[in-house]
């Protein structure tokens, strides 16, 4: 089952995220917007890059706007400043046959088929309490493929594998140019902005199985919802002190704040360039808070026909069922 179409103008504009641009914090887009892909009802194959317009006025579609833009985010992203210019030109003008009402939109993933997506795990200091286990003194480094991204409002598949499915809700972000060897206080020139994560895991197959290696466990087709867009870095007031939510089934199971953070994103940025080359369209999940369902007691898991809502202040919902 998906959202239906005409609540996604709700969602994506939810939590306070009417948002204004902060001086001095800009990231490789320097103007305020919350860019996003989708795909026109009926027309699944044709992905397009837009600017949400806010308050359910519908999205600028960039291709429309300008025929020489590209069709997804990664792509828009390698253009550097001339892409972002144009969305931000796209938003100021809005001619009305280039805005996509919000009733003819699915959302997708902000990005597709990233060439890396990269977690920190053990992120949140209230998160290692909840386990009784040491801060990190640098940051723990794992994998998900770029196949385990789906979409905002899309199902989260159970596997037949695995009977331990777990919910993570993450503030992520993404790369916005290419660098190495990044220093902390440039990181955020190389970050295009943020998105909802939902760091889906398999708990057997992370903790008991396969060596104790996390990759197979947090890797399963589906295994990460993103979005409901790339809000830019600009239109977020202070990463690091967000409120973030995970609501199953309409219970609140996680709720935290940003600011419990170890390794915050300037840290983590330029803790990974020094091992590879980040390129654009990259995606971050920068941990979890407290909350998750392996460390209740008992230990409940995902069962189909439940509805996973991940929030995170000024950047938006996701909302998965489970099938």
């Amino acid at each position: 089952m998906r959202l239906p179409l005409h609540s996604l103008s709700l969602i994506s504009r939810s939590l306070s995220d009417r948002l204004s641009a902060i001086p001095g914090r800009r990231g490789v887009c320097g103007a305020a917007m919350r860019l996003v892909q989708f795909c026109r009802q009926g027309d699944e194959g044709g992905v397009r890059v837009g600017v949400d317009r806010g308050e359910g006025l519908g999205v600028v579609d960039l291709k429309a706007f300008d025929p020489s833009m590209p069709m997804t985010m990664r792509e828009l992203l390698e253009m550097g400043a001339k892409g972002m210019q144009c969305a931000q030109r796209a938003l100021e003008v809005s001619p009305a046959q280039c805005v996509v009402p919000f009733a003819e939109v699915r959302l997708l993933s902000p990005v597709l088929a990233p060439e890396k997506v990269v977690c920190v795990g053990m992120n949140y200091r209230d998160h290692c309490l909840e386990q009784n286990a040491p801060i990190p003194k640098e940051p723990i480094i794992f994998s998900k493929f770029p196949s385990a991204i789906t979409g905002p409002f899309d199902d989260i598949t159970l596997p037949d594998e695995s009977q331990e499915v777990d919910w993570e809700v993450e503030l992520a972000f993404v790369i916005g140019r290419k660098g190495k060897h990044i220093k902390e206080e440039d990181a955020m020139s190389y970050v295009a902005g943020f998105t909802v994560a939902n760091d889906v895991s398999a708990r057997d197959w992370q903790m008991k199985r396969n060596g104790n290696q996390w990759l197979l466990g947090k890797t399963f087709d589906s295994f990460c919802p993103l979005g409901p867009a790339l809000v830019t870095t600009s239109a977020v007031t202070d990463p690091h002190n967000l409120g973030i939510r995970c609501l199953v089934n309409g219970i609140a199971v996680q709720n935290s704040n940003t600011d419990q953070l170890i390794f915050k994103t300037e840290q983590v940025v330029a803790w990974v360039s020094q091992f590879v080359t980040l390129s654009p369209g990259d995606v971050f999940l920068t941990g979890t808070p407290p909350g998750v369902g392996v460390f209740r007691n008992p230990p409940v898991f995902l069962k189909k026909g439940d509805v996973v809502e991940c929030q995170i202040d000024q950047v938006g919902v996701i909302r998965n069922n489970v099938v």
